[in-house]
């Protein structure tokens, strides 16, 4: 089959499944500038030379995903497969090549938004958004540990085949960390409704763990170091986007289905240097 060519622009950090042991979903956008969603996709069980990175491109053999309704949900037709990883695409020219890409089609007004969601025909559940203003960035305690029952079914998993037993699988096979923390953007569109939406992505996830240990374990100090990330730089001295995304489960059930799933933060720039992408 044809590969389709898929600029990744987003990951989100990694959770346990009882079948693939651990799930990162990923989403980008084809050549024309549509977006396409890949899952199921076991990441850390991937080859090292299958291992995408975000801003990268790469050609996979996809077929559309059946056991999701979404339009734009695909799953690799083979994991076994290779996935050809191609360039990069840099930040250059005040990420001029990122520009061009990502904002084909923003959303300004989530309410709209969200109605295109329940659109039988349109059925949107990745987007682009541009929030008016971004009030805060907020953090609260969540769920330390994954939870025992899943947990022992994908060390289960794992030892199936092997030499090991269970116990002995343990202390090879890490599971990543589940960060103990949810963190959410206070920000209004242009319906002028104040929302708190979760950011699920494997940057902030990462940054959270980076900066514990800087921070010699100190959680609320980690947690402040992620916040001037992704409020005091990205909202105040970038142009800062969300990448939206619906759940399955609540796509058509929850009032307002999409969670922030990524950011875009180019260099802020004018009116008169935009017209020039």
């Amino acid at each position: 089959m044809a590969l389709t060519k898929v600029l990744i622009t987003v990951k989100t950090y990694p959770t346990l499944s009882e079948k693939y042991d651990e799930l990162v979903c990923t989403a980008g956008f084809r050549e024309d500038g549509s977006w396409i969603r890949i899952f199921p996709v076991p990441f850390r069980k991937l080859d090292y030379e299958n291992r995408y990175e975000k801003w990268q491109w790469i050609e996979i053999d996809l077929v559309k995903n059946t056991s999701d309704f979404r339009p734009e949900s695909y799953r690799p037709a083979n994991l076994d497969k290779e996935i050809r990883i191609l360039n990069k695409v840099n930040t250059k020219g005040d990420w001029g090549i990122r520009r061009n890409i990502t904002l084909r089609n923003v959303y300004t007004n989530l309410s709209d938004l969200i109605t295109e969601a329940k659109d039988a025909e349109k059925g949107v559940s990745l987007a682009v958004l541009k929030p008016t203003k971004v009030i805060d960035f907020i953090w609260e305690q969540c769920e330390r540990e994954w939870n025992k029952k899943k947990l022992e079914i994908v060390f289960a998993n794992q030892a199936q085949g092997s030499l090991f037993n269970v116990e002995e699988t343990k202390q090879f096979f890490k599971v990543v960390n589940k960060v103990p923390y949810k963190f959410s953007y206070v920000f209004t569109t242009e319906d002028n409704i104040q929302r708190t939406l979760m950011i699920e992505d494997w940057e902030l996830g990462m940054l959270y763990w980076n900066c514990l240990f800087k921070a010699k374990g100190n959680e609320l100090e980690a947690c402040k170091k992620v916040r001037e990330k992704f409020f005091d730089y990205m909202c105040k001295e970038r142009d800062l986007h969300f990448f939206m995304g619906t759940t399955k489960q609540f796509h058509n059930v929850a009032p307002n289905p999409f969670i922030i799933i990524g950011t875009f933060y180019p260099p802020k720039i004018g009116y008169q240097q935009l017209k020039l992408f």
